[in-house]
């Protein structure tokens, strides 16, 4: 029997010796979030179906485990910006394609020594672990990201994938290559960074600077949703659920196109789109186009329902002494005046996810309350 093994540990020796160990034996892993209380974990685990988990005092078998397909790998919750996480079945077979074509767009050799330093219960910092190991390359995990322990990490390690939060914190210089992934890229951003493109469908990223890795395909449907079709795609959701058609493609989501030099450009969330007024305006666009105005602060862009436009477009800010005439006026000198924020709404925070992705249907539930 194949079973699901949840591996409620911190990043380090011990959760990458049992995760070793679990594939050895031929059961896949579910990584738990160390973030979440216990009874998140739970029922996490208990969504799952996972059969045991493996903490700091052992092993401990769990009721109504189910046991996995022979050669699924991992099961990785996705990061649930807009509701309930999913499981995310990946085999083996996605699991070692993902390592190899990442190792060769990366030109990876031995003398490379990855460093993971993200939640590794999300495929960005998981993906690191298992590309290292499969590949054989040097490999050094850390706890979690602390800006001096990765600066002190730096002096062995010349590979990490970061997010634009972590990546302020550091000097890039520190790196060979840097994968950037988790939410939209600064720009400028620093030339070692190259900027990845997947989901936890996907096993990460499969796109880099809007180039796909060896093996994968691009297409788009007739409302420009992004498709993906790759070795390195899910099997299905835990749920047996699927978001793949018939024709092997994955269904993304994401609005985009591509650039007339053939690169993938990423538009948005297909359901973060804001109509207002019958224009469609890209929260992620206008945040872009706030950030040399809104150094200091941080913030985001959602829409509201509202009786005259449908919806609204407002900005969410930490600042509270914002003028709404300055921020129209910097948003119109590169987007349309319809993109232009009408209200703006003070926060203490802004809900992200682990790898930075702002949680907007939890800003929107935070200002109707």
């Amino acid at each position: 029997m194949n079973s699901l093994i949840a591996l409620d540990l911190a990043g380090g020796q011990r959760f990458v010796d049992e995760l070793s160990r679990a594939w050895d034996n031929g059961d896949a892993i579910l990584p738990i979030d160390q973030r979440l209380a216990i009874q998140a974990k739970r029922a996490l685990m208990t969504q799952m179906r996972a059969s045991r988990v493996i903490d700091e005092t052992g092993s401990t078998v769990l009721e109504g485990g189910q046991e996995t397909a022979s050669d699924d790998a991992l099961v990785v919750a996705t990061s649930g910006t807009t509701g309930q996480a999913k499981g995310v079945v990946l085999t083996h077979a996605a699991v070692l394609a993902s390592a190899l074509a990442s190792s060769r767009a990366l030109e990876v050799d031995v003398n490379d020594h990855w460093l993971a330093c993200l939640p590794l219960c999300h495929v960005g910092g998981l993906s690191v672990v298992t590309r290292a190991l499969l590949t054989g390359t040097a490999l050094t995990v850390i706890p979690a990201f602390d800006a001096q322990e990765v600066t002190r990490a730096a002096h062995d390690c010349n590979l990490v994938s970061l997010v634009p939060t972590t990546l302020q914190r550091i000097d890039p210089r520190l790196f060979r290559s840097i994968l950037l992934g988790g939410s939209r890229p600064p720009n400028p951003r620093p030339a070692n960074t190259i900027a990845t493109y997947g989901l936890t469908e996907t096993g990460s990223g499969v796109v880099y600077d809007g180039v796909p890795l060896v093996g994968v395909e691009i297409s788009f449907t007739t409302d420009d949703e992004i498709l993906l079709r790759s070795p390195m795609n899910m099997r299905s959701y835990r749920n047996g659920e699927t978001c793949i058609d018939s024709a092997g493609w994955l269904h993304t989501g994401d609005i985009g196109r591509l650039l007339p030099n053939g690169n993938l450009s990423v538009e948005g969330r297909r359901d973060e789109m804001i109509t207002s007024g019958g224009e469609k305006v890209w929260p992620e666009a206008v945040e872009d186009s706030l950030r040399t105005l809104l150094i200091e602060q941080d913030f985001a862009i959602v829409g509201l329902d509202d009786q005259e436009w449908g919806q609204k477009v407002v900005l969410v800010s930490t600042a509270i002494d914002l003028d709404i005439a300055e921020v129209r006026a910097h948003v119109n000198q590169t987007l349309p005046m319809y993109c232009a924020p009408k209200d703006i709404y003070h926060l203490p925070s802004i809900p992200r996810t682990a790898v930075g992705k702002v949680q907007r249907h939890i800003i929107a539930e935070a200002l109707l309350n």
